[in-house]
C-alpha cells in the first residue's frame, strides 16, 4: 500500500517504528511540549493513561494541569473544551468510546459548531474530540458504533479519521493546530495492527503499514487531503479507516485494478482526488463500516453521481455494515470484508 507523501518540517530523519496508539501518543506529546496553551482531558487518561493507553505517560511529563482526569460526563468534557477554546487553549478532550458522544452532541453541533459565526468571528472553539470507533475488540452494543456520518453534515465541524500511523499523527497535529472544532475519530481495531483485511489470516506485506515508521518530531497532513493508496485503472474505491485495508484486499485477492482512496479527511472533503479518479476509471464502489442508511457513503455516493454522472459505466456500489443494531455475536459478519467488498467489484465490472 502506497503511504502519502507530505512535506516534514522538523526531525525530517528521526523516525520509529509505532503503531497508531503510539503515533496519536506521540501526537499529544509533540503538541504538548511546542504550545503550553494545549490541554488534554477525559475519562481516565491521567494516571491511568486510557483505556487504550493513548495518553500513557503524558501525565508524568506535563504535569496534573496540562494532562488531566474528567468526571464521567461526556457533556460537561466537551461543554468544558469549548468554554477553554473560547478563552485562548487549545484542547484535546478524549471521549473513551464513540458510543458515548451522544449527551455531548448538542455541545458540539449547538456551541462548538456555531461559535465563530454567532460571535461574528469573536470567538471560535480551536479543540479537538478524540474517540475510538467501530468495532473489532468485541465490545458490544455500546463500545462499537460508528457514528462519523452525524458529525460530517454538521456545518462547522471537521471529522477526520485516519487509517494509519503516519496520518494519525499528521491529522492529530493538524487538528490541535486548527482554529475550528475537529471530531477526531480513531478506529481500534488499528490500534496496534498490523491488519491485513482479514481477522483470520497472516500478515500480508502491506500490512506492515498499520505498524510503520513515523517522523518523532513535528509534521502534518492537511485536514483536506485526500490519499492514494493503491493506484488502478478499472474502478475507484472510496474509503477510509479500517475499511482501507479490507479495500486493498480485495483488489488483491480479485485481481482488478482497484484504485483504492483513503479519504482520511471526510469533511471538508477532498473532492477533487475523488472527481479525477471517478472520472478515470468509470467505476465506484463505496465501502464504509457503519450502517448504511444515512451513512457517510450515501453522500459519497450522491457527489459522484452530481460530478461524475456522464463518465460512470455501471451504478455505483456501497458495502456497509448492516442496518441492525450492533450484532455483538455476528461482529466479523457485519463487517464488510473483502468478500463481499470483492463481490461489489465484480458487479461494477460486469456491467
Amino acid at each position: 500500500m502506497n503511504m502519502p507523501t507530505e512535506t516534514l518540517v522538523e526531525n525530517q530523519n528521526s523516525t520509529a517504528i509505532m503503531s497508531m496508539v503510539q503515533a496519536i501518543r506521540s501526537a499529544m506529546d509533540v503538541m504538548l511540549e511546542r504550545d503550553p496553551k494545549v490541554v488534554a482531558f477525559g475519562q481516565d487518561i491521567g494516571y491511568f493513561g486510557g483505556v487504550f493507553r493513548c495518553t500513557e505517560g503524558l501525565q508524568a511529563k506535563y504535569g496534573r494541569s496540562r494532562v488531566f482526569d474528567t468526571p464521567i460526563s461526556e457533556s460537561g468534557i466537551v461543554g468544558i473544551a469549548v468554554g477553554m477554546g473560547a478563552y485562548g487553549l487549545r484542547p484535546v478532550a478524549e471521549i473513551q468510546f464513540a458510543d458515548y458522544v451522544y449527551p455531548a452532541y448538542d455541545q458540539l453541533a449547538s456551541e462548538a459548531a456555531r461559535l465563530r459565526f454567532r460571535s461574528a468571528g469573536q470567538f471560535s472553539a480551536p479543540m479537538t474530540v478524540r474517540m475510538p470507533c467501530g468495532g473489532g475488540i468485541y465490545g458490544g452494543q455500546t463500545h462499537s458504533q460508528s457514528p462519523e456520518a452525524i458529525f460530517t453534515q454538521v456545518c462547522g465541524l471537521r471529522t477526520v479519521m485516519p487509517s494509519n500511523p503516519y496520518d494519525a499523527k499528521g491529522l492529530l497535529i493538524a487538528a490541535i493546530e486548527n482554529d475550528d472544532p475537529v471530531i477526531f475519530l480513531e478506529p481500534k481495531r488499528l490500534y496496534n495492527g498490523p491488519f491485513d483485511g482479514h481477522h483470520d489470516r497472516p500478515v500480508t506485506p502491506w500490512s506492515k503499514h498499520a505498524a510503520s515508521a513515523v517522523p518523532e518530531g513535528y509534521y502534518t497532513v492537511p485536514l483536506d487531503s485526500a490519499a492514494i493508496v493503491r493506484p488502478g485503472s478499472d474502478v475507484t474505491v472510496l474509503t477510509y479507516g479500517t475499511t482501507v485495508y479490507v479495500a486493498v484486499t480485495a483488489a488483491e485477492e480479485t485481481g482488478i485494478d482497484a484504485e483504492v482512496i483513503d479519504l482520511r479527511s471526510l469533511w471538508p472533503l477532498d473532492l477533487d482526488t475523488i472527481v479525477e479518479s471517478v472520472k478515470k476509471t468509470g467505476r465506484c464502489v463505496v465501502v464504509h463500516e457503519a450502517t448504511r442508511t444515512c451513512g457517510f457513503g450515501a453522500e459519497l455516493v450522491a457527489l459522484v453521481q452530481e460530478h461524475c454522472f456522464h463518465h460512470l459505466e455501471a451504478p455505483i456500489e456501497r458495502v456497509t455494515g448492516w442496518d441492525t443494531p450492533y450484532p455483538h455475536a455476528q461482529e466479523w459478519a457485519y463487517f464488510p470484508g473483502p468478500t463481499r467488498v470483492g463481490a461489489a467489484l465484480h458487479r461494477v465490472m460486469e456491467v
